[in-house]
């Protein structure tokens, strides 16, 4: 079994089904299939070789799929690139993951023209005509044959090196092969109960491990329609969810917070979702209360994983909603978990510890990194560097990043929670709680909140509102306005730029 090898199966059992919308253009498993195997029989033609690494740096596209499925069927490695990475973080990962291919959107050209430059890259191809030109054109490329590839590729053969979110650094790319990546596939259908035959919108970027893992992956092998959106957009979503009958739907935090503010989200008919999926980063128990008033439905489930692990790791499921509101949930399938102390041994319920994994869908290595693989599995364990709690019933919390936990006055502020009473305020839009150098405190409890349109914010009633929920060492000291923050692809707040930015604001304070 490996991946390419899900759609050609279903392009068997259901050729003319509909696999792929997106802007206009549409596709039965068939087409799909088809289209596939001509990309990989050019990208053969043109020295592409099993074990060959081929980046992708498009936006979520029907182009962006058959690349990636292309390269599966003939044991090229996909290498998925956040689009909105500089040039010389391009460089970075291009270099480190020895990337001889790179298939690109034209609006990515002069990116990838500077960030392959000292690299392996040899081959460029682009998605419409190339302005560069020693690129390619995308269907240039491809061949009029349309047969399956005759490469063997075993389950054991590596497909992927997804690279880490960054929020604390340069990122690490998390290599797997083609078995790990179908576990991930099977746990994701029997814990959410997808069926055959599903509608899924395709909002997060699909270079996102859950995008793609989880839900494209999953969906190819059931024989899913996919709904694919190029750029997020709050009312294009709601829109598609009412034309396409869409049954299942996954996004990061920060789009459901933007779906609730379309002023007529309510008028939608929302009715066909059967599932709605978050993760990514945290999201505040308020906002999914909102969410779930918005979508009618009490079908949620948050998925609370890591890159490293497929994604994998815990996940609340609709009973746990209803009881556990908040929490992160219990181990999906085929995953163990623990919380323990900094001698890796089991925390007692309700004590603060470090959240580890161990299943068969946890990475093989962080690709050529043999330090940072060895200090992050251990004894078969997946060390998350995420810190949390486990109570009698076994649901685990996360509480927050170990790098982002905040010492003050003795004290260990976790951001989540105080994050989360902050979501409760009727005037904010998003928030993130940081820490910065006290003289007094050793560390400041710092919030940065963006308000809603319209809305203003006094600092003092925000400091009360916060006491009647949080101890007084917990209540923000200080308190920054700011129009956004800066989050990545994931959706997860990138709080070393807000502690760099607000530490030089309150050195002009």
């Amino acid at each position: 079994m490996n991946i390419g090898s899900l759609l050609s199966q279903s392009a068997s059992k259901f050729p003319e089904l509909l696999a792929i919308e997106c802007e206009g253009r549409s596709y039965t498993y068939r087409q799909f299939n088809e289209e596939v195997n001509q990309l990989a029989h050019g990208l053969l033609q043109y020295g592409v070789k099993k074990g060959d690494k081929l980046a992708l740096m498009m936006k979520n596209s029907d182009h962006y799929v058959f690349t990636f499925f292309a390269a599966a069927k003939i044991g090229a490695v996909a290498v998925p690139v956040n689009f909105r990475l500089t040039a010389s973080e391009v460089h970075y990962i291009l270099a480190q993951s020895d990337t001889a291919i790179v298939v690109c959107d034209k609006e990515f050209e002069a990116t990838i023209t500077e960030a392959k430059e000292e690299t392996d890259v040899r081959l460029v191809i682009t998605v419409g005509e190339p302005e560069t030109e020693a690129f390619y054109a995308y269907e240039t490329i491809k061949t009029a044959n349309s047969k399956e590839p005759d490469v063997e590729v075993t389950e054991k053969d590596d497909v992927e090196i997804l690279y880490t979110s960054g929020t604390t650094g340069r990122p690490k790319g998390a290599l797997f092969d083609h078995d790990q990546i179908f576990k991930v596939g099977i746990s994701v259908v029997i814990n959410m109960g997808i069926r055959p035959h599903e509608r899924i919108l395709h909002l997060a970027p699909l270079f996102h491990s859950a995008q793609l893992n989880l839900f494209l992956i999953s969906g190819v092998a059931l024989a899913a329609t996919h709904i694919i959106h190029r750029d997020f957009h709050p009312v294009k979503t709601l829109q598609a969810i009412q034309e396409h009958k869409i049954t299942h739907l996954f996004a990061v935090p920060a789009m459901y917070n933007f779906l609730l503010q379309v002023p007529n989200a309510s008028e939608y008919d929302l009715t066909s979702i059967k599932r709605v999926g978050y993760g990514a980063a945290p999201m505040a128990p308020e906002l999914v209360k909102k969410s779930i008033q918005l979508f009618k439905t009490d079908q949620f489930y948050n998925l609370c994983g890591l890159t490293e692990a497929g994604p994998g790791g815990i996940l609340l499921d609709p009973e746990g909603h209803r009881r556990h509101l908040g929490k992160g949930g219990k181990p999906i399938f085929m995953t163990e978990t623990r919380v323990v102390n900094e001698e890796g041994e089991d925390v007692l319920p309700g004590v603060i510890g470090e959240f580890i994994v161990r299943s068969p869908m946890v990475m093989k290595e962080y690709y050529k990194k043999p330090e940072e693989t060895r200090s992050t599995l251990k004894d078969g364990w997946l060390y998350t560097g995420d810190l949390a709690t486990l109570d009698e019933e076994g649901y685990i919390t996360l509480v927050d990043r170990k790098k982002d936990m905040i010492i003050s006055g003795g004290e260990n502020v976790y951001s989540v929670e105080v994050e989360g009473v902050l979501f409760e305020h009727p005037a904010i839009l998003d928030a993130a709680i940081i820490g910065l150098p006290d003289e007094v405190w050793g560390e400041a409890v710092c919030a940065v909140i963006v308000p809603k349109e319209g809305a203003e914010i006094d600092e003092q009633e925000l400091r009360n509102f916060c006491r009647q929920k949080l101890a007084g060492y917990k209540v923000p000291r200080r308190i920054f306005m700011e129009q956004e923050l800066p989050r990545n692809a994931s959706g997860k707040i990138l709080k070393y730029q807000l502690r760099q930015k607000m530490r030089k604001v309150s050195s002009k304070m």
